[in-house]
C-alpha cells in the first residue's frame, strides 16, 4: 500500500510534503491537543529525538484540533505538527473514534498517570488546563504509520484504546528491519 502525495500545512505555516524523499516518516494520529495521554506519550518521543534523527525518522504529528489549540498545548514539541480539526486526513487513513478509547481497561493506568502529570504541570508549572470538552471530542483513537521515502506504508497500527500506540522502541525496531532489508537489497543488486 502506498501513500498518495499529501501537502499538509504545519502549525507554523510551512508546507509539508509526504512522502519525504529523504526520510522515513512516522505519521502519528493523536487525539486532541491537550490530551494528557497524547502529551505524555509524545514527551517520550521528544526525549529520544536524537535517536529518531539518527535513524532518519521524521515525526509528523496530527491532532484533530485547531492550530491555536495545538500551539497552546503542543507547540513546544520539536516535530512537524499538523492541525486537522475536521479530520480530513484522519478519514483518508481510516483513523476513527470510539467510546472504548477511554473505557478500555488497558488505558486506565496510562490515563491516571498522564492526568496526574498534567495536573502537576497545571499546578506547579502554570501550564494551561486541557479542555474538558475538546473540539472533535475526546474519544479519538491513536494510529501510527511508517512511510518509506517512496511512499510505501511499511507498517501501520490502529489503536484500540487511548494508549494503544507505538513506543519509541517499537518504532526503532520497525526502522531497523527496514534498514536491514534495504541493505540486503543493495547487496543483492551489486
Amino acid at each position: 500500500m502506498f501513500v498518495k502525495e499529501l501537502k499538509l500545512q504545519t502549525i507554523d505555516d510551512r508546507i509539508l510534503r509526504l512522502p519525504d524523499e529523504n526520510n522515513l516518516v512516522h505519521l502519528q494520529f493523536r487525539r486532541f491537543a491537550g490530551c494528557p495521554v497524547c502529551n505524555y506519550h509524545l514527551r517520550t518521543f521528544m526525549r529520544r529525538k536524537v535517536e529518531l534523527d539518527q535513524h532518519g525518522i521524521r515525526e509528523v504529528i496530527l491532532f484533530h484540533s485547531f492550530t491555536r489549540d495545538m500551539k497552546r498545548y503542543a507547540g513546544y514539541l520539536p516535530f512537524d505538527m499538523v492541525a486537522d480539526p475536521f479530520k480530513k486526513v484522519y478519514a483518508e487513513f481510516g483513523v476513527e473514534a470510539a467510546a472504548i478509547s477511554l473505557f478500555h481497561p488497558k488505558a486506565w493506568l496510562a490515563i491516571l498517570r498522564s492526568v496526574g502529570y498534567s495536573l502537576y504541570q497545571v499546578v506547579f508549572q502554570r501550564k494551561t488546563m486541557p479542555s474538558l470538552r475538546p473540539y472533535g471530542g475526546s474519544f479519538g483513537l491513536p494510529a501510527d504509520f511508517l512511510i518509506a521515502p517512496d511512499g510505501k506504508i511499511l507498517a501501520a497500527h490502529y489503536g484500540q484504546h487511548a494508549n494503544d500506540q507505538w513506543s519509541v522502541d517499537e518504532l526503532l525496531s520497525l526502522c531497523r528491519r527496514y534498514e536491514k532489508s534495504k541493505l540486503q537489497e543493495v547487496v543483492l543488486n551489486s
